[in-house]
């Protein structure tokens, strides 16, 4: 799907820098064409989570991928709500999700088009509880609500009550 519209390009920039022993420097940057950042753009708003990752859900690749799909499993992300791509049966998707997103490594997790992280925010967002927040708060699994018919307070208190009773 990507492969067709991902360009290599180096741009060759002349840097003068009058504080080192050469008089400039030669800057080789790698950038993505227009067409190749629109079709990943349109890839991570096509779903409300999508992931790109080193081999498939049920087939990870590698361990952070693994742990990835297992949070979000725990987290009872519907699989109707993911998409996933797999960056290892396209290089170029490989090398052009790092640089969309500006993030060295896969995976890479977006929720709602906007890139939340790799495993390792990931990890600390679950932990933290704030990943089912975000989850919840962009409608990808449902809020949690307290059961307002719940006794826990009220135990105390009428145990409380009760022996106040049989004192008197």
């Amino acid at each position: 799907m990507f492969r067709l519209s991902l360009r290599s390009s180096v741009n060759v920039l002349h840097r003068t820098s009058p504080s080192t022993l050469l008089s400039s420097r030669l800057t080789a940057h790698r950038y993505l064409s227009q067409e190749a950042r629109a079709m990943i753009q349109d890839a991570v708003k096509s779903n409300p989570v999508v992931l790109f990752m080193k081999g498939t859900p049920a087939e990870p690749q590698c361990g952070f991928s693994r742990a990835v799909v297992q949070i979000l499993d725990l987290h009872g992300v519907p699989s109707e709500k993911l998409k996933t791509y797999n960056v290892l049966a396209d290089q170029e998707l490989r090398s052009g999700i790092k640089e969309f997103s500006e993030w060295p490594t896969v995976p890479q997790v977006y929720v709602n088009g906007e890139f939340v992280g790799g495993c390792d925010i990931l990890i600390g967002m679950h932990q933290s509880g704030e990943l089912e927040t975000l989850l919840e708060n962009n409608g990808v699994i449902p809020k949690v609500e307290s059961d307002p018919t719940s006794t826990e307070g009220t135990t105390e208190a009428s145990s409380e009550e009760s022996k106040e009773k049989a004192v008197a």
